[in-house]
């Protein structure tokens, strides 16, 4: 498991770009056959990916790492299936995941595999993972059964659809909030106007990134902003104090994980694009 850690954000105005993909992009989530793990410090949120091949994967933690007899002991995670047909199964309970599926698994549940359904076309499970105070019902989410918001508009490139998954109003969880963003054909911008999060971190995953095509995503203070060049199926870890927004050179669509203070989904602090530097 590999270990981030929080920054102030004088710091990291002095920050070279290899030092900031270093501290703050997950470049390698999928690696066939294997679990990646990265435990964050912010909100203690843990991101990670699954790609089962011919054998299924069991998610697991040494002691070492959690301080716990098994992966889900204090903690709950959301999974989206952004690969082939897939099989996740829960203490004997098994979840069929197709593309675009998701999976909430609470507190308490000691055995969780993913299996792809064809070797060949590998399902890619991607998660995100925080502590947990109460256990809350395993329950499968396909993308149907999302609530959708419509944002954007073509005139400013931002068009898209925010697919709420994991949210006080649907899937309940104990503080992990969690959806899928799917930009409208032709768009390219996401998340403009910026906005903060005084009470929460967020995690942005993109994928659909066709080609030799890149998302910039967009960081920092609104006054200091930075930069990350991320290409499919990559992370960008975003403190509570700096800004989350891209914009890609073709179409994409991310999955967006919060956990902190509260779970109010329109907890933000906007940010006017008048003090944007």
């Amino acid at each position: 498991m590999e270990m981030r850690y929080p920054f102030h954000p004088d710091e990291v105005r002095m920050f070279t770009t290899a030092q900031l993909r270093e501290q703050f992009l997950i470049p390698t989530l999928f690696v066939p056959g294997e679990i990646t793990l990265t435990y964050s410090h912010i909100d203690r949120m843990i991101i990670g990916g699954a790609a089962p091949a011919a054998s299924p994967l069991a998610l697991t933690a040494s002691p070492k790492d959690l301080g716990a007899d098994f992966f889900l002991q204090r903690r709950e995670i959301g999974i989206i299936n952004v690969g082939g047909a897939g099989t996740i199964m829960v203490d004997g309970t098994s979840y069929a995941m197709n593309r675009v599926d998701g999976l909430y698994v609470g507190m308490g549940a000691r055995e969780v595999l993913f299996a792809s359904d064809s070797a060949d076309q590998p399902a890619h499970f991607y998660f995100t993972s925080a502590p947990a105070h109460a256990a809350y019902p395993t329950t499968h989410i396909p993308i149907s059964s999302a609530s959708p918001v419509h944002l954007g508009s073509i005139a400013n490139s931002n068009e898209r659809t925010i697919n709420k998954y994991i949210h006080p109003d649907g899937v309940k969880s104990c503080q992990l909030v969690m959806g899928l963003t799917m930009l409208e054909p032709n768009n390219l911008w996401n998340t403009m106007p910026a906005h903060l999060h005084a009470r929460r971190m967020e995690v942005y995953f993109y994928f659909n990134i066709t080609g030799d095509n890149v998302v910039f995503h967009l960081m920092g203070e609104p006054s200091e902003t930075r930069h990350l060049v991320i290409r499919n199926e990559q992370a960008a870890i975003s403190p509570s104090w700096s800004i989350h927004a891209g914009m890609g050179t073709g179409n994409y669509a991310f999955i967006w994980a919060m956990a902190g203070e509260n779970q109010t989904f329109s907890d933000m602090d906007a940010v006017p694009m008048t003090t944007l530097y």
